[in-house]
This record gives structure tokens, sequence and C-alpha cells, in this order.
């Protein structure tokens, strides 16, 4: 069986993140999307909201699942028995800092390879930082984030900042 894993801290998911998750999806029987804990980069939302969002975001996707991992992504992809990671691409930043990661993840395991997604030209400039400094502001996050968790994450911004702008979201 093909196992790849799409790993990030997805905080929270976009419309970018999908569009590479359902893209890549297609050429592997399963597709594990991996949720790093990384406290290092200070998340907005916790381990368990992000896994919720996501899941909620990829249902439907019949080989997609989600998890979530807290060690080094290839000891998680040992444990899971996965021999891809997928990383989306928006720029050329994006590949110097994901071209090294994917030489450590080599050096650490010979027998695990990273494949790099494009993202589609519509959402280039969408990033989860984006979204949520739009958020913080009460700005509109429809058509950056997936459909299906608009709601629910205009509804988790306003737990996390308080009351946003009236009709704003």
């Amino acid at each position: 069986m093909t196992i790849a894993i799409c790993p990030g801290t997805f905080d929270p998911i976009t419309n970018g993140h999908l569009d590479v998750i359902k893209r890549a999806s297609h050429f592997f029987e399963r597709f594990i999307v991996a949720v790093a804990a990384n406290p290092a980069k200070e998340p907005l939302f916790d381990l368990e909201e992000r896994v919720y969002l996501l899941r909620k975001a990829t249902e439907g996707l019949a080989n997609v699942e989600v998890d979530s991992f807290d060690t080094l992504l290839v000891d998680f992809a040992r444990k899971v028995g996965a021999t891809a990671i997928i990383k989306g691409l928006r720029a050329l930043s994006d590949f110097e800092y994901e071209f090294q990661m994917a030489q450590i993840n080599q050096a650490l395991n010979e027998h695990i390879e990273t494949f790099f997604v494009m993202a589609n030209p519509m959402y280039t400039f969408i990033s989860s930082s984006a979204v949520r400094e739009v958020a913080s502001y009460g700005g509109c996050v429809i058509g950056l984030v997936p459909e299906n968790i608009e709601g629910e994450l205009i509804r988790m911004f306003r737990k996390k900042f308080g009351s946003l702008e009236k009709g704003a979201v």
C-alpha cells in the first residue's frame, strides 16, 4: 500500500492547503494529513482544534485521514508506514526552506521521499498567518478557508479574539 504524509501546522487550514491535499491524495492509497504539535511556532489554535478543523475540511475525501504528531516527522512516517512526504509550495521562499527539510529527512531516513506540489496560482497569496491576521481584525475569511469550516472557524476566532466587528466575517 502506498502511504503519504502531508505534514504541517495548519493553523488554520486554508484553501491552498486543501487544494494540495485534494490533488496529491489521488496518487496514494492512503493519505495522512499530519498536524504537527510544534509548540515552537506558538499556534493560535490548539492541536485538538486544528485536527478538528482538518477532519471537517477533508470529510468526503475517501483515502484522506487526519492524525497528529509530536515527534520527528520521519519517526511518525516510520510509525504509520509512509514512504512519501508531500509539501505544497507557494513561492521560491517556500522551496528554500522545504528543500532543506527534505534533505534532513532524507538523511534521517533514506526510504522516505519528499514530493513538492506547486500551489494553484489562485491560492499562492493565502497563508495561515494571513488568515489569522485578517480574522484578528474582524476581516472576512470567506474564500480563504474551506467553505465547510468557515462558520466554525469564525466562531473559533470570535472565541479567541472576543467580539469581532459585526458583519465583517
